[in-house]
């Protein structure tokens, strides 16, 4: 039986961990719990972060929302700042695990997890947004695409949690897009998945485009050259074809259990021609 540690305060977390340095840090423990069942870790004891409220809810911060690192999927879903600014980290939400995960399950987890498949993982790409790390005398704010460096990789330091998200309000965009491709149409974890961020003028002309593919590399891959392939250009079958290339030649995925590489790179192409259906 292992001792869990359950603090109501970032003083009361720092106390426990200066007494139990090797205990495990979690919230939601849906990635957590299933490593320790396989046998994978086996930390002495755990320290929960459920209960701070510090470390939850989210808020306007300027052009950003700061999003606490334990706030659930399923607060996020609800939570109308969220849903007005940053719709695409919605729709991805809405696909993630099943109801029982998005209960636990937080944002914060989802990131620390670094899985190259995880769901909000392309939208944060998109939105630009930062982590803000902490530790007991001081803090920092890291970009999330310098803060992933691999799958089950990140740059948090010793003795330091994610506090909260940084996403950059996505309202100069008027399409936000969000789709992955899974082996069954629920609970599935992504061959492939795809945010797009789209602004298109009046005349339905590109003028910006932010686009993160997710599953096709060791970390969340963007194009630069497909959406320097779509500015300036309608969202038309033939441009999107031309970005596409880009995409394809872009993106390094593997063969795995779910799909082999070929079928990945292919579908990394053809996701982004699905915006043509949204626009």
């Amino acid at each position: 039986m292992k001792n869990v540690f359950l603090p109501h305060s970032l003083a009361d977390l720092w106390r426990h961990w200066e007494n139990e340095p090797a205990a495990a840090v979690y919230a939601g423990g849906t990635d957590l719990f299933v490593k320790m069942r396989s046998g994978a870790i086996n930390p002495p004891s755990l320290i929960c972060l459920e209960r701070i409220e510090e470390l939850k809810g989210a808020e306007e911060k300027g052009d950003f929302i700061r999003i606490g690192s334990c706030a659930t999927h399923a607060h996020l879903l609800e939570n109308s700042l969220v849903r007005k600014h940053l719709p695409v980290l919605v729709q991805a939400i809405k696909v993630l695990g099943s109801p029982a995960v998005r209960n636990m399950g937080t944002i914060g987890g989802n990131l620390c997890a670094a899985s190259p498949a995880g769901d909000t993982l392309p939208p944060l790409y998109a939105l630009d947004a930062e982590v803000e790390l902490r530790r007991q005398d001081d803090s920092r704010r890291l970009a999330v695409k310098d803060f992933l460096v691999g799958p089950g990789q990140t740059l948090i330091g010793q003795g330091e949690i994610l506090a909260a998200v940084w996403a950059r309000k996505a309202d100069g965009y008027n399409l936000h897009h969000y789709e992955k491709v899974g082996q069954r149409k629920a609970l599935a974890i992504s061959v492939v998945s795809l945010a797009s961020l789209v602004r298109l003028s009046s005349a339905g002309v590109v003028e910006n485009v932010r686009l993160a593919w997710g599953s096709v590399g060791p970390t969340i891959v963007m194009c630069p050259e497909a959406e320097k392939a779509l500015i300036g250009k309608r969202l038309t079958l033939e441009t999107l074809r031309k970005a596409a290339v880009y995409a394809r030649q872009a993106v390094s995925p593997i063969s795995d259990l779910r799909a082999d590489a070929g079928y990945r790179r292919t579908l990394a192409g053809n996701l982004l021609l699905r915006l043509l259906a949204c626009s």
